[in-house]
């Protein structure tokens, strides 16, 4: 298949596509009028690097998972470096989290000392409710609460 309909089928642009051969991790078949000519597996390797992607790998990190899949494997997370990536990615996860969840510590501090100096007895707090500042159950070191508007 032609760049354009890789891209069409890969859900990205022919753009992300030449930056991706250009970076190594794609490797197209030339024609000979000179188009790249791609296979499923060049898809399914596309695939498997947008997804990474989404999952805030950096597109260097993808390398393990698509060598993964230019071997034969049958999934991108079946060789040992690929499980290792997995693994640097989560504890980078689980340090950014952390990082957050004591960042909302000290504002949430920071917060109720202005509201005890700044708002009457018996107001309603100007952005609604206090909330818990322990995460919620089920998700370690996870709080998923929506966004408060005014």
């Amino acid at each position: 298949m032609r760049i354009g309909e890789l891209a069409r089928r890969a859900g990205t642009s022919p753009r992300a596509l030449r930056h991706y051969e250009d970076q190594g991790l794609l490797a197209a078949r030339r024609l000979a009028n000179g188009y790249r000519d791609y296979s499923d597996a060049d898809l399914r390797a596309v695939e498997e690097i947008r997804a990474l992607l989404a999952d805030g790998f950096a597109l260097e990190e993808t390398r393990p998972f698509v060598e993964c899949l230019r071997a034969g494997n049958e999934t991108a997370a079946s060789c040992p470096d690929s499980i290792e990536g997995y693994r640097r990615k989560i504890a980078q996860i689980d340090d950014y989290v952390a990082r957050l969840l004591r960042s909302r510590e000290r504002l949430a501090a920071q917060l109720a000392m202005a509201r005890d100096t700044a708002e009457p007895p018996g107001a309603e707090p100007a952005d609604g409710p206090p909330r818990p500042a322990v995460p919620p159950q089920g998700i370690p070191g996870c709080s998923l609460y929506p966004p408060q508007t005014r």
